[in-house]
């Protein structure tokens, strides 16, 4: 095996070339592909650049020529190509000049998540002790509610899916995974979010998705897990985080979305690691959704920069965020 990180995209973009074959036939365990300009000039070069980086996430070339290319391109489709922008969002990383970094939620979203920031900070400048650490937690809380979906955080038994950022990319995801016939891991620490989640799929797809959560008995979790492995017809598995998190064999998943983070590693990695027992004979993708310009982005690239953060155990939970100061707390939470 070939051990390299990074391709220059130039050298794989044009699929026809002996140049990009060769590259291809290369093998390694993470690659990136890094360009010093913005987005390609045509749709299969895309095409030819996730073949190398997610190969068959995009489908075949002929398919996604039917798929994407002539719509967009020749029938300058608006629905085909926000479709094509929110698949392949979760894998592009690019920065812009004029990127703010702004909330790229609904304004229902944003309003809560803003006002409920304001109202707990100025809670905290006359708290400390317990009292301090118990209102981050209520505000971290309350914000990653607003996150998951404002519907969850208001208490509504319903969901609309465009209300949500991340409710519309679990469904554009989903689209693809079950177009290819594959099979889904879905976590999420809130059992009113699993319960609202079920609701919408089961709506959308006509087909009820197993949830395995801290209530379920040991008698039924067994037939959940017995089903979810040997029957094809059932595709998607809801778990809870910490239910989720240990003593469970689930080789058939061949994606893991965290809808929600835990912001401990530790618990994030044994959740993902179902997908990776022994046995597991598929390429497994794993999707971590984070709300852009929100306290969530930022928790993430701390833990990604402090290796200490990155060694923390899974009983350490998140009560290293309650002791960060006010002004860190503010730079945190606040929006942008």
């Amino acid at each position: 095996m070939v051990d390299f990180d990074a391709v220059e995209i130039p050298n794989i973009k044009n699929t026809s070339t002996a140049q990009t074959k060769a590259i291809k036939k290369l093998k390694s365990a993470q690659v990136v592909a890094m360009n010093r300009t913005s987005v390609e000039n045509h749709l299969s070069e895309y095409w030819s650049i996730f073949d190398f980086t997610n190969k068959g996430y995009l489908n075949s070339l002929a398919k996604f020529k039917e798929e994407f290319i002539k719509p967009i391109e020749l029938e300058q489709s608006k629905e085909h190509s926000e479709r094509f922008r929110k698949v392949t969002a979760p894998f592009i990383m690019q920065r812009l000049k004029t990127d703010k970094s702004i909330i790229s939620d609904t304004k229902e979203q944003s309003a809560l998540y803003q006002n409920m920031v304001e109202m707990v900070m100025k809670e905290l400048k006359n708290s400390d002790g317990i009292q301090r650490k118990g209102l981050v937690f209520q505000l971290m809380n309350a914000l990653k509610q607003i996150c998951n979906h404002p519907h969850q955080y208001l208490k509504k038994k319903e969901i609309e899916a465009e209300k949500s950022g991340k409710t519309q990319m679990l469904l554009f995801l989903l689209d693809n995974i079950y177009e290819n016939g594959k099979k889904t891991l879905i976590f999420t620490q809130y059992k009113e979010m699993g319960d609202l989640l079920v609701k919408l799929i089961q709506e959308k797809y006509h087909s009820k998705p197993l949830w395995l959560h801290g209530r379920v008995s040991r008698k039924k979790r067994n037939q959940m897990l017995e089903d979810f492995q040997t029957k094809p017809y059932i595709k998607t598995m809801l778990l809870s985080l910490k239910v989720g998190g240990t003593g469970l064999n689930l080789t058939q998943a061949s994606h893991v979305i965290h809808y929600d983070l835990w912001w401990n590693p530790a618990v994030e990695n044994q959740a993902t690691d179902r997908a990776y027992r022994i046995g597991q004979k598929n390429n497994v993708m794993v999707y971590r959704f984070i709300t852009q310009g929100t306290f969530e982005e930022k928790i993430n690239e701390m833990i990604k920069s402090k290796k200490e953060l990155t060694d923390l155990t899974v009983n350490t939970e998140e009560q290293w965020i309650g002791d960060l100061t006010n002004d860190d707390l503010q730079s945190i939470f606040e929006l942008g």
